[in-house]
């Protein structure tokens, strides 16, 4: 076993997609842009009860963290309103959860918002190098992310930040992102794998199954530091029955159940998976 996993726990994550599908950047891995027209669900504002149901059922597989996802590029006051009411409803109804907001861009005074209303992390993903961004987004820079990335940190919220792979990026844009993640000192990095969709212009990724575990280790050994080695994204598709060779190299998180277009496997395979290899569910974070 990795040493990172030496501990035997494993934090699991629960992504819930509050707004869906409406996001008008042309990022080109993306299937929530209203651009591509990707068969998706597409909504402004999921009703309360149905996330509170998600959260309740996200605490009940073993979740610690639990994501509140926007689609758009970056917070607004309405989004922002949203996202403060449904964090101090889930702080009273389900207070095992760590709550997460993950809604683009914001400033250091919006993250402080979130902050007072009970969101204890922020997910701001750098996607890919600074020198390939432009080649998968046009509508806002690499700049504006690492940006967003800095003020989470002067707001004093735990920074999780990560990438994609199998973009179409070479080695060295997978070195220069990694370098650039590190540079930030975040507390949890989530690894996706790009999932194609045939709406979008990207070519579906090519990365075997063991390229992408040797991708899993590049990340831990590049960013030492982090607590935590998120597998997020295309998970099930890119290891399929490989999927427990991850803690071996260095993964000592994941996401479960559904993500925000595609879905996950079945909750209870990823319990037995964990059981099967006598590791535990983290239930406390550091």
């Amino acid at each position: 076993m990795n040493e990172n996993t030496m501990n035997n726990e494993i934090f699991l994550c629960s992504i819930c997609n509050i707004n869906s599908g409406t996001c008008n950047e042309d990022c080109k891995f993306c299937s929530q842009s209203v651009r591509y027209k990707a068969d998706i669900d597409r909504y402004k504002q999921k009703n309360i009860e149905d996330i509170l149901k998600e959260a309740k059922n996200a605490r009940d597989g073993g979740a610690l963290g639990f994501c509140l996802v926007t689609a758009d590029k970056g917070l607004n006051n309405k989004t922002l309103d949203f996202v403060c009411s449904i964090a101090k409803i889930l702080t009273e109804e389900v207070p095992e959860l760590r709550l997460i907001a993950c809604n683009g861009t914001a400033s250091v005074e919006q993250l402080l918002t979130l902050k007072a209303s009970g969101i204890k992390a922020y997910n701001h993903n750098l996607e890919t190098s600074k020198e390939f961004y432009p080649q998968i987004c046009t509508t806002h820079s690499w700049d504006e992310r690492y940006s967003t990335c800095k003020n989470v940190n002067e707001a004093g919220l735990v920074l999780i930040t990560g990438g994609i792979y199998g973009l179409g990026e070479t080695e060295e844009d997978r070195v220069s992102m990694l370098e650039s993640l590190n540079s930030l000192n975040p507390t949890s990095v989530p690894i996706n794998f790009y999932h194609h969709n045939e709406a979008l212009e990207l070519q579906p990724n090519s990365l075997t199954a063991d390229e992408a575990l040797n991708l899993i280790k590049l990340t831990r050994e590049a960013i030492p530091n982090a607590q935590r080695i998120m597998v997020a994204g295309g998970r099930e598709l890119m290891f399929g029955d490989r999927q427990e060779e991850i803690f071996n190299y260095g993964a000592n998180s994941i996401v479960i159940g559904n993500y925000l277009t595609t879905s996950g496997r079945v909750v209870s395979k990823d319990l037995d998976m964990l059981e099967y290899l006598r590791l535990k569910v983290a239930k406390s974070v550091k």
